[in-house]
């Protein structure tokens, strides 16, 4: 059975992974005392074969000058460190390194071959976060996280209690690119990655990006409420600061090399991902 250690255990998507994984493989999780002690993270990753690294700040928050440092430490000095200690092992493990698909602009359409990136404070976190990853002496992949919908946690479980008031409705004029996927799917990628030994770079999306105007419509549908108050821009700059980006804009992806592998979405478009998990 092979060994899995996971940073960012306790947060959506590793809380999700270890119930995903409990019967397939051994897992293992990093605290944070852990991954700032070199010798207590080199004995956590020992014998490995896997190592996932979810650590990182919630993204989801008023972007202060002090929060902004908070997230690129999170990120980039965490993943340092795990790089540094899987470098020095003798049978290094493949890390599953976590990026997000804002580092693409948001006018294009994107696979895994663009090099169109936004030049703006969250690329740029990401193009570092990635780079950090990559120096890493084992194999190497990539996610690039589309937003991931879940019932319990997550974006959608933040969003669903105006649309069950009826008072939910598009951001703006709705006409922003939405990329997502599912958190099942998102965990069997993870297990089609490891199980194939894989690398290199994947977008974790479904095949079928909306936009939130799409999303909006399929939330009112599986919900039978009416969706027709919009949410002023204004209001979200006012509680996330620059942060708003994340709601405000929106990139266009595709996961060409998952398709190109063979793997097979369970929940592909926006209505069949919102009508399992409302």
């Amino acid at each position: 059975m092979k060994k899995v250690v996971i940073s960012g255990a306790s947060g959506f998507v590793g809380k999700y992974l270890q119930e995903y994984f409990r019967d397939t493989y051994a897992i293992e999780t990093i605290t944070r005392n852990e991954l700032d002690n070199p010798q207590a993270l080199k004995q956590k990753l020992q014998e490995s074969d896997v190592v996932i690294n979810l650590a990182g700040a919630n993204i989801m928050h008023k972007w202060s000058d002090e929060y902004k440092k908070l997230l690129v430490s999170s990120r980039i000095d965490t993943t340092q460190n795990i790089v540094d200690v899987i470098n020095v092992l003798e049978n290094p493990p493949m890390l599953i390194s976590t990026s997000a698909i804002g580092i693409y602009d948001t006018q294009k359409h994107h696979d895994e071959n663009s090099q169109i990136f936004a030049n703006d404070f969250l690329s740029t976190l990401c193009q570092n976060w990635e780079a950090e990853a990559q120096k890493s002496r084992g194999k190497v992949v990539i996610f690039r996280f589309g937003v991931v919908l879940g019932k319990e946690e997550g974006a959608l479980h933040k969003m669903l209690p105006p649309f069950k008031w009826g008072v939910g409705g598009t951001i703006g004029e709705g006409k922003q690119h939405f990329s997502y996927i599912h958190i099942e799917d998102l965990a069997r990628a993870y297990k089609f990655v490891i199980e194939l030994s894989l690398e290199g770079i994947f977008n974790l999306t479904t095949p079928h990006p909306t936009t939130n105007r799409g999303l909006t419509k399929a939330l009112g549908k599986a919900l039978h409420r009416p969706t027709f108050l919009p949410v002023p821009t204004f209001v979200l700059k006012a509680i996330f600061g620059e942060g708003a980006t994340i709601l405000m804009d929106g990139q266009s992806v595709i996961p060409a090399r998952l398709l190109e592998r063979g793997f097979d979405f369970k929940y592909k478009t926006i209505d069949e991902v919102v009508q399992n998990l409302v």
